[in-house]
């Protein structure tokens, strides 16, 4: 290779292949695939170290916290391509990330890599030919203190996980993790649930109507009854969750009042008693952060996190918008111009101030070393522009990014808002009442920003009860009226309501829960969310996050034995701290030697983590893995699920029980409930004997889509200094236990073992094909019984005909014309339910083009990062609502292929 040649190291091979499409010759840029060093697994020490300082964390506590790395084994490969390379290079540019984990990176390869040729740290925030050439010529020095942060980040969640996790493995369950983030995030959604299991509603009552002023040209307007005889009529938030009113002030109206005061206001003549107008502004909001951005996308795109980021990520690497991990929303100023120039072009000169906005962060703990999220480049390509060129989600989250960049340097929108008060007088049985009745509306005058974009926010809990013009609708406009002047009522109404429980988390208010409360990184949300789920923390309904009892477990565990490292305003003054280390104003080792040994007493209350470990005492798996249902019905969370228990008829009969539906939320599990499940439930997991063949236990259950039989293995031993990918990897190379559904004809109550051998012995080969030499063989799937002979699956008519169809009967079947176009459809691999459009039921098929989603009438195939086995019922009605929304496919251009490598990331708290 010629003398003069410069090595560039990135993370990943698609930042690679774009920054080198702009280096051009002279510049050889390679990718070092995420971190190449990290903690090894005690298990993966050398001998020597095993017993040693090292021996259980990889990190010497006694002497500084030393950490000990090695080269992950999947990248030795790639350190000895980049010692090549770097032989043959007079110059090494570090080009990793502008954040913590990109400067540990960049650290990790000069420790290993040990150039000898002169070394620079080459920071950019958007890669587009501009930037990489003021990235070249503006370097600088590793920042020690950043990977400082880093590596006390990383020992820091090495510490919590190695001493609280194997906690949870002895009391709950094994292959359970905590985390400094992730337990607070479960946490907080376990608490939600409590909150609305204990959550007691209310019933009430208002009334409301429709109002016309004497000009008929005006409009109509609805209005709510908000006063009676002086006192105000309550609403849902007057209540507290108790189901009481909060304030003497109010007065809840029931059905009969409510009833009595629409009938006394027949005929009654309204006036106007009031009217206030005021004017209107509203400012854009902020460009993206990277909490902004995953709450926005969850609401517009229904994007989850893991999935925005990973989006988001590509974009980058691919050119097209900045750095995506970021908590600053300001704008470089070449930025701002490009943003205000495009809203000039696109909308006219009256949409841009005179003043350009400036953003700064209001977050805890904020960082403003980057730019906000925004489209790449000195000028922004418009989505039309680029819409060939990306992929379906590509281009649905460059477009919310590039209309939040440009509105956020629009004009402000402007108009009036209009509050007016009605009075009528209401004959009653107890005399005449007062009433007054309320509606508010605003008109936009000028939309300013709204022309490009609006910020959408998460629906509130009084939504559906108070919404209308009655309650500030925004929409609604109001007619020219004066104080005085009559009204005529019609439609008056009396309308029952009941007070909601407050709303779960979904993705997007979690996100900005844990950044108001300044928990973790808006950086690690994304994979703190998908720990929580891959866990089984908590599951999906719809947006909604549910805890599982198993979080309920956990959490109340954690609370009882580690409550200050569950304590919200600890983990966030943890963070608080971990910024101060960066910033160089905390030293790494004094902050871990209190942290883990506090003042090295060995207390519970001043030792550290150590202290809390060494004196747990005695902790009662049993209780805390209970909850009190009530009526002396208790919720466990055993190792197979959670049951129910009950004492039994008499003081020696055995306790009742019966588990739980996995898709019955806990707020669910009402004391009748309870009661139901144990009337209509065997008790548990019905033991039905053990298999002659294997030794093993062979039992019935009752699972989420129904009834089936499984037989129970050994619990795997694993070695318990295992990280969590490591005890996820070693858990999934398990033998997984034979299971098969009960068929139509069986019922749980009476299911013998015969029955669960014969069901558990499918699939059944039934013969060989003499002519093609393809086995036939019997298989029981989830829209029924059907014949599978190499990608050829036919239909059988009976679920019995699995043990006792023939081979000649087989090949008889496969002899008969195929269905349909040449080709008998295959058996589905998933059933989600009917769709609430087409009524029709919802599979998931294997097609010609990867797996789909279909009702019968629409087809759409799955994202990306969708698989047949994680798409939810939800999920699958959106994709079909958004495919019958689109119409037609049209034909357009091939778009490019973008690849992206991921990152292998540090574990996260």
């Amino acid at each position: 290779m010629p003398a003069g040649r410069k090595l560039v190291i990135v993370e990943s091979p698609a930042k690679a292949r774009t920054i080198a499409g702009y280096l051009g010759e002279g510049y050889d840029v390679e990718a070092s695939v995420g971190h190449i060093r990290d903690l090894p697994q005690p298990s993966e020490l050398p001998a020597d170290m095993k017993k040693g300082p090292y021996g259980k964390f990889a990190v010497d506590v006694e002497n500084g916290f030393t950490p000990y790395y090695v080269v992950d084994a999947d990248k030795k490969k790639k350190v000895a391509e980049l010692k090549k390379l770097l032989k043959e290079s007079d110059e090494l540019y570090l080009a990793t990330d502008e954040d913590r984990e990109g400067e540990a990176i960049a650290w990790h390869l000069l420790a290993e890599l040990k150039p000898k040729v002169p070394v620079k740290r080459m920071v950019f925030h958007e890669i587009t030919r501009e930037a990489i050439a003021r990235a070249l010529e503006n370097t600088r020095e590793l920042d020690e203190r950043l990977v400082d942060a880093q590596e006390t980040r990383r020992i820091l969640d090495r510490l919590y996980g190695y001493e609280v996790s194997p906690v949870l493995w002895r009391k709950v369950r094994q292959g359970l993790s905590a985390g400094r983030v992730q337990s607070v995030a479960t946490r907080l959604v376990v608490e939600r649930e409590r909150e609305r299991m204990a959550f007691v509603p209310a019933d009430y009552w208002d009334v409301t109507g429709t109002f016309a002023v004497a000009d008929t040209a005006e409009p109509t307007f609805s209005a709510r009854l908000t006063g009676v005889g002086g006192q105000r009529v309550a609403s849902g938030r007057d209540f507290d969750d108790r189901g009481q009113l909060k304030t003497r002030d109010a007065v809840a109206l029931d059905e009969a009042r409510a009833s009595a005061l629409v009938s006394g206001l027949d005929g009654a003549a309204f006036a106007v008693q009031s009217l206030e107008t005021k004017p209107y502004t509203r400012r854009p909001a902020a460009p993206f952060t990277t909490s902004t951005l995953q709450q926005e996308a969850s609401r517009k795109l229904r994007m989850a996190s893991r999935q925005t980021m990973r989006t988001a990520q590509s974009l980058y690497e691919n050119g097209y918008i900045t750095y995506m991990r970021t908590d600053s929303p300001g704008l470089s100023a070449q930025a701002i111009d490009a943003a205000r120039r495009q809203a000039a072009e696109l909308y006219g000169a009256e949409y841009v101030p005179d003043k350009a906005r400036v953003y700064t962060s209001k977050a805890k703990g904020a960082q403003e070393a980057h730019e906000a999220i925004r489209p790449a480049g000195d000028h922004f390509r418009t989505p039309a522009q680029v819409a060939r060129e990306l992929s379906g989600d590509q281009f649905k989250l460059y477009e919310l990014i590039w209309k939040r960049t440009v509105a956020s340097q629009m004009a402000d929108a402007r108009g009036q808002t209009a509050s007016v008060r009605l009075a009528a007088t209401a004959t009653t049985a107890d005399g005449p009442v007062e009433t007054v009745f309320s509606a508010s509306g605003t008109v936009i005058t000028f939309r300013g920003f709204l022309a490009a974009y609006e910020e959408g926010r998460d629906r509130g809990r009084y939504d559906d009860a108070e919404g209308g013009a009655a309650a500030g609708n925004d929409d609604a406009r109001l007619p020219q009226m004066a104080q005085g002047d009559p009204v005529t009522a019609s439609d008056l109404t009396a309308d029952g309501h009941r007070t909601s429980p407050p709303p779960r988390y979904t993705e997007a208010s979690l996100v900005k829960a844990l950044e108001e409360r300044g928990i973790g990184r808006p950086s690690t949300y994304a994979a703190t969310i998908g720990v929580i789920q891959d866990r089984g923390y908590v599951t999906n309904r719809g947006q909604a996050l549910v805890p599982t009892w198993l979080a309920f477990a956990v959490t109340r565990l954690l609370e009882e034995n580690f409550d200050r490292l569950v304590d919200y305003n600890f983990t966030a003054g943890m963070e608080e701290d971990l910024d101060a280390i960066a910033a160089g104003q905390k030293a790494r080792v004094d902050w871990l030697t209190d942290f883990y040994f506090g003042d090295r007493s060995d207390s519970p209350e001043s030792g550290g983590l150590r202290g809390l470990v060494d004196n747990l005492g005695e902790i009662d798996a049993r209780e805390v893995n209970s909850i009190d249902i009530g009526d002396g019905i208790t919720l466990r969370v055993g190792r197979y699920g959670p049951y129910l228990e009950a004492p039994g008829d008499g003081p020696d009969a055995d306790p009742l029980r019966a588990s739980v539906p996995d898709d019955l939320a806990p707020d669910e599990l009402t004391v009748a409930k309870a009661r139901e499940l144990l009337e209509t439930q065997p008790d548990g997991d019905q033991v039905l004997g053990t298999d002659p063949t294997t030794g093993t236990q062979i039992v019935a259950r009752n699972g989420r889509y129904g009834p089936y039989v499984t037989e129970v293995l050994p619990e795997p031993e694993l070695d318990p200094g295992l990280s969590a990918a490591a005890r996820k990897k070693a858990l999934a190379a398990q033998p997984k236990p034979r299971t098969a559904s009960l068929f139509k004809s069986m019922q749980l109550a009476t299911v013998t073992l015969d029955d669960a051998l014969r069901l558990l012995s499918l699939p059944r080969v039934v013969g060989v094909d003499p002519e093609s030499g393809a086995e036939i063989t019997a298989q029981n799937g989830r829209y029924g019984p059907y014949l599978k002979k190499g990608a050829d699956s036919r239909t059988l008519a009976s679920e019995e005909q699995l043990f006792t169809i023939t081979l000649d009967e087989a090949l008889a079947i496969y002899a008969q014309p195929k269905r349909g176009r040449g080709q008998t459809a295959t058996p589905p691999l998933r059933e989600l339910g009917d769709d609430p459009t087409s009524g029709k039921p919802i599979v998931v098929k294997d097609g010609r083009f990867g797996a789909y989603v279909t009702d019968g009438e629409t087809n759409r195939t799955l994202p990306r990062d969708v698989t047949p086995e994680s798409i939810t019922p939800e999920q699958a009605v959106e994709l079909l609502a958004e495919k019958r929304a689109a119409g037609p496919a049209k034909k357009r251009g091939t778009a490019r292929k973008t690849t992206t490598t991921r990152k292998k990331s540090t574990a996260k708290g």
